[in-house]
C-alpha cells in the first residue's frame, strides 16, 4: 500500500503549477502570433519514438501569410536569470522539436518553406525570436 507524502504532494503541486503556467504561456503566444497575422494550425503536436526514446512536442504550428510554416517553442520564465527563457531551449530540445517537425512535414503532399521560432516570456517581457535555430 502506498502513501502520498508531503514531498510527493508538493512535487505534484509544482508540476501542476508548471503545467498551468505552460498552458497559459502557450495561449498568450497563440494570441500574440494571431495578432501578427499568423494562423495557428496545431497546438501541442506530439510524436512518440518508442518506449525507450523520447519523441517530441511542438507547442504551436503556425502559418505565415506568405505560406511559411512556423514551428514554435514557447518558453516561460519568471525572470531572465540563468539566461532567461530563450536560453532554456537546449540542443536536446531542439533535436526533439526537429524530429517532431520532420514527422509533421512527412504528412504533407508538398513541403512549404519553414522555420523554428521561439516565443520567450521572461516575467512580463515577450520576445518573438524568428528563425531561432536550424534543424541541424
Amino acid at each position: 500500500m502506498s502513501r502520498t507524502t508531503a514531498d510527493d504532494a508538493a512535487t505534484k503541486g509544482c508540476e501542476s503549477t508548471r503545467a498551468a503556467t505552460g498552458r497559459a504561456g502557450e495561449a498568450l503566444a497563440q494570441r500574440y502570433l494571431e495578432a501578427r497575422g499568423l494562423r495557428i494550425l496545431e497546438r501541442n503536436y506530439r510524436v512518440a519514438r518508442g518506449r525507450s526514446r523520447l519523441g517530441g512536442e511542438i507547442d504551436l504550428i503556425a502559418l505565415e501569410p506568405d505560406g511559411t510554416l512556423v514551428f514554435v517553442e514557447v518558453r516561460v520564465r519568471r525572470g531572465a536569470m540563468g539566461g532567461g527563457a530563450a536560453a532554456s531551449v537546449s540542443p536536446a530540445k531542439q533535436a526533439r522539436l526537429a524530429y517532431a517537425a520532420r514527422t509533421y512535414l512527412s504528412r504533407l503532399s508538398r513541403l512549404p518553406p519553414c522555420r523554428f521560432d521561439v516565443i520567450a516570456m521572461d516575467g512580463d517581457r515577450v520576445r518573438w525570436l524568428q528563425a531561432a535555430f536550424d534543424e541541424s
